[in-house]
């Protein structure tokens, strides 16, 4: 990968809200052909082995997109931040990196870091219902913390930023009325 020109990366689960790293600037961004959704066993962060958690991925949907964050890491930074993301990211390697084309707020189109979920790994737990999303998040919890914690991070921060996603507010809904 080249750095000399910075990288963007896009958020848009827990990055929103801890990145974990600096970066020089921020924008909402959407990513056209994805969804936001709870599509990955937690066997690390939010779940473990004997009772896995579900956290976000982006997956592969014609049609749809998926609004999140944009940063953009300066040159001096990008390799370091760049590592760190992969370490994070592809602990069991659940994620493929790819490089997608987001459009900002501010109507620039960039080219960025994504972490999209793959269909054929052991992790993959598309095709849930809401109602089975709900009775995982509720009670896993892995070395990060409750699963629970990890939507209520995501929703809030999505609310803060002005991003409507009625699946959070659903899972939210559901698990605050049981």
């Amino acid at each position: 990968m080249q750095y000399e020109n910075g990288i963007w990366v896009f958020g848009y689960g827990s990055l929103i809200w801890n990145p974990g790293f600096a970066f020089e600037a921020k924008q909402r961004a959407t990513l056209t052909g994805f969804n936001r959704a709870f599509c990955l066993w937690s066997i690390h962060y939010r779940g473990n082995e004997q009772q896995p958690g579900l956290v976000l991925g982006l997956d592969p949907s014609h049609g749809a997109s998926c609004e999140g964050v944009a940063y953009f890491v300066p040159p001096d930074a990008a390799e370091t931040v760049h590592l760190y993301l992969r370490k994070r990211e592809l602990v069991s390697y659940a994620y493929h990196e790819r490089i997608e084309t987001l459009d900002l707020e501010d109507g620039q189109k960039v080219q960025a870091i994504c972490y999209i979920v793959d269909p054929v790994h052991s992790q993959y737990a598309g095709g849930l219902s809401l109602a089975e999303q709900a009775q995982v998040i509720k009670i896993a919890k892995g070395s990060a913390g409750e699963n629970l914690e990890y939507l209520q991070n995501t929703a809030a921060h999505l609310d803060e930023l002005g991003i409507i996603d009625l699946q959070m507010r659903s899972l939210l809904n559901m698990i605050n009325s049981d």
